[in-house]
């Protein structure tokens, strides 16, 4: 959630990065500016009253020690007054701020100054592309098809026990599955991310802290029964991020580095068509997260140092792969800036959505209360910021596509010693 103070102060930079997104938001930051103006007027009326208030409470008993006690009773009925205009101001002001916050909650992050402008991921920017696509030979399946050929994932079963969208994992398969998660969080564990274990449900205060309420409420999983008013966690970022929700750190605190495992729950409402077969697009998927809560004057250093930390592990899988910086148009609701990498998968033609790594500046931790104590002894909040490392569906297509030969599918050398074997047929 974008501050006040900060729109007041840059309220034409505000308009010109949002409108990056394609969002004409001049009425939206008129409108928070009223807002604020109208909640700052009755917060000084309330803070008059009280204080007047208080002076004639201290004067009462001043009177009616020293016998004045028709003056005593006087000041005691403008005291009573004064009270039930207090009162009636707290209720204006608590509609006023709330008012205020419903409309910060629908104001996306200002895009960084390096985002594109543009509408589509078409208009993304390339920025980095490594790796050699491999010549397929003239026989070559996609994912799906090797799937169900060497007996290793199993789309129709899952839909049998749950539905569309929720595959089962077989033999080595689920073997490499596991395989691949390991060696993800092995692969942050060393270099410096403290791993966790969090819940796969979160409460709305969670979900708002990370902003996908309100802005995801329709892809969220909504689990509202027997009073319960919890959500599945549509990535690791959102239980992982709230360990500090409502933290006051110090400087000596950053980094805060974490890494996780965990299922992700998606509806992917309205998503149709060839490109989301097999483990293109699922509504359950494993994901091994990367999160960072840094000090605002270096988070942008770690989120180059996040990016390159996904390039050696695509490295070392040996798979052609690309980074885009998004534009303003596919940039997410609480990004500043996300880069993009993308596997290319050979049997499809087509490149595939591994990982997005996203620097959310203040945003998020304005909504979470994340803050920290700056040099000055002043509070400051603190820059969060998270990446995929990796999403394992489409790692694992990437994989099973690119390593497929006449005989069977080669396992990445790299993940041989965490499998325990070296091919699949």
């Amino acid at each position: 959630m974008l501050q006040v103070a900060f729109i007041r102060e840059n309220k034409t930079l505000v308009i010109d990065r949002l409108a990056k997104r394609n969002i004409d938001a001049t009425q939206m930051i008129n409108d928070v500016l009223v807002l604020d103006d109208n909640r700052r007027a009755l917060q000084t009326n309330l803070d008059n009253t009280l204080s007047e208030s208080n002076a004639l409470s201290k004067n009462i008993g001043m009177l009616f020690k020293s016998g004045e006690i028709e003056k005593a009773n006087e000041l005691k009925a403008k005291t009573s007054s004064l009270k039930e205009e207090s009162k009636k101001i707290t209720e204006a002001l608590n509609l006023k701020t709330e008012a205020l916050n419903e409309l910060l909650y629908k104001i996306p992050n200002v895009p960084h100054e390096s985002v594109p402008t543009g509408n589509t991921d078409e208009d993304n920017e390339e920025v980095f592309a490594e790796g050699d696509i491999p010549t397929l030979n003239e026989n070559a399946l996609p994912h799906w098809e090797l799937a169900k050929k060497y007996d290793i994932i199993d789309f129709e079963l899952g839909t049998k026990i749950t539905g569309a969208g929720f595959p089962v994992y077989k033999g080595k398969g689920a073997k490499l599955q596991r395989a691949l998660i390991n060696y993800f969080l092995d692969k942050n564990t060393a270099a410096g991310y403290k791993e966790v274990q969090v819940p796969h449900l979160v409460n709305e205060d969670s979900a708002r802290g990370t902003g996908q309420l309100p802005d995801k409420e329709g892809q969220m999983y909504h689990v509202n029964g027997n009073g319960d008013n919890f959500y599945l966690i549509p990535t690791a970022e959102v239980p992982a991020t709230n360990l500090f929700r409502g933290d006051l750190l110090t400087e000596k605190d950053f980094p805060k580095a974490i890494t996780g495992y965990t299922p992700c729950f998606r509806r992917e409402a309205g998503s149709y068509g060839a490109h989301v077969r097999g483990l293109n697009r699922l509504h359950q998927f494993d994901k091994v997260e990367i999160l960072r809560v840094e000090h605002p004057t270096r988070s942008y250093e770690a989120l180059n140092e996040m990016v390159e930390h996904v390039k050696t592990i695509l490295r070392e899988l040996k798979l052609p792969y690309r980074i885009l910086r998004l534009c303003g148009g596919d940039l997410g609701f609480t990004s500043a800036l996300t880069f993009d990498f993308e596997v290319f998968s050979t049997a499809q033609n087509r490149w595939l959505e591994i990982s997005s790594v996203s620097n959310f500046e203040t945003f998020q931790a304005n909504r979470l209360k994340l803050r920290f104590k700056n040099a000055n002894g002043k509070s400051e909040l603190a820059h969060t910021l998270n990446g995929s490392s990796l999403a394992l569906p489409r790692v694992l297509a990437g994989i099973l596509e690119n390593y497929q030969t006449k005989n069977g599918i080669v396992i990445p050398e790299v993940l041989v010693p965490y499998t325990g074997f070296d091919k699949i047929d």
